[in-house]
């Protein structure tokens, strides 16, 4: 009987969870969050947290159903608030509706919840159980956990190569490593994070746009350019869009204050960031990586793709910095020692000491293999 009732708690925490991956990419910086209302066995009420500001997913679902719900369960995928934010707390909707049991997928790491919110239902009378798929939201709520613990953005990198891990040729030509499909899946991937990070040099070779362009949805992330120098040109398409799409540029004390003023005027934001002191030539005077993500962390920034080239991209890799990758492998081999490696020297010298990653998902993307990892 025990079994029996756990899988059917797994069944509504599934419904629960796939509400609430509705959202991907829109609640920014708040968490992803499904909840079901059940009345003997039966689903009676629904609903997700759609976007920052709006209903939470315990409200959705409250106002999804006209019936008593006098005795009734909700089953929900984080533990729910118990403060007043953009809207008021749930667990004073559930305790006002009459519901008597709450099942909880995962206890919310923000210290304003973190359990509070458990024990308000529970001294309010209601019976409460915790741990259903915990494994399964916190991964779809990886961010969010980031953020709300460590106060800076979640990374992730991603990277286009050929099977003998190569970004372009030896004359820098690199259009098109990945097919079509996959370019088309890669805006798809830009629409879930806040934010699209590049360095200046990507800029100078490619002269990117950074928006998420095939995706019907609605939002392009914010770009970053890391740009040391403010070496970026005042003609790029980067700059000329940055009164339509958000453009913020992290530079140090050594940039040049009267290109600033012209940059300011296209509508683009200045970061100053502290730059490094690293004695190591090739990170020296660079902008410091760990101070950008403070910075951009405490302008709730919660997520950052990285496209960028071979330098920014194993800055991130060497400080230990990247926390998945989206790596695109085309099947085609450039071959050459001149060609461009799409992650630089590592300084790995023993087996034992290489970047190790897990594979979490492997799938065909037209012609080309997606491979998603996360750093071990």
């Amino acid at each position: 009987m025990k079994n029996i009732k756990k899988e059917v708690n797994k069944k509504y925490m599934n419904i629960a969870l796939k509400l609430a991956e509705k959202a991907r990419g829109n609640t920014s910086p708040n968490p992803l969050v499904g909840a079901v209302l059940v009345k003997n066995d039966e689903i009676i009420g629904k609903g997700y947290h759609k976007k920052r500001g709006s209903n939470h997913a315990e409200v959705e679902a409250l106002h999804s159903c006209n019936v008593s719900l006098k005795g009734d369960t909700i089953y929900v995928t984080l533990e729910p608030c118990c403060f007043y934010g953009h809207t008021p707390p749930c667990t004073q909707a559930i305790l006002k509706s009459g519901i008597t049991k709450v099942i909880v997928g995962m206890i919310d790491p923000n210290p304003n919840v973190n359990g509070k919110g458990i024990r308000e239902l529970e001294e309010g009378g209601v019976d409460v159980e915790v741990g259903f798929l915990q494994d399964e939201i916190s991964r779809q709520n990886e961010i969010y956990i980031k953020h709300i613990t460590k106060k800076i953005p979640f990374i992730a990198l991603k990277m286009a190569i050929s099977v003998d891990g190569k970004m372009c040729t030896k004359t820098k030509d690199s259009k098109w490593i990945t097919s079509d499909i996959s370019r088309k899946y890669v805006h798809g991937i830009r629409s879930q994070f806040d934010s699209i990070l590049t360095g200046v040099g990507t800029v100078l070779a490619d002269d990117p746009l950074l928006t998420a362009r095939y995706d019907n949805n609605k939002k392009n992330p914010i770009r970053i350019v890391v740009d040391s120098r403010l070496k970026i040109p005042l003609d790029s398409k980067l700059l000329k869009t940055a009164n339509e799409t958000k453009l913020i540029i992290a530079t140090t004390k050594h940039y040049d204050k009267k290109k600033a003023k012209e940059i300011n005027k296209l509508g683009a934001e200045i970061l100053i960031v502290d730059e490094n002191k690293n004695e190591n030539i090739e990170l020296k005077n660079r902008v410091n990586l760990n101070e950008l993500l403070k910075i951009l962390g405490e302008k709730e920034i919660t997520s950052v793709l990285i496209e960028a080239g071979p330098t920014l991209s194993t800055s991130f890799i060497k400080q230990d910095l990247v926390d998945k990758f989206h790596i695109f492998i085309a099947p085609m081999i450039i071959g050459g020692y001149n060609a461009f490696q799409t992650i630089g020297d590592l300084e790995i010298v023993r087996m034992v000491d290489t970047k190790k990653l897990n594979f979490s998902k492997v799938e065909r993307i037209g012609d080309d293999l997606l491979i998603e990892a996360y750093p071990i």
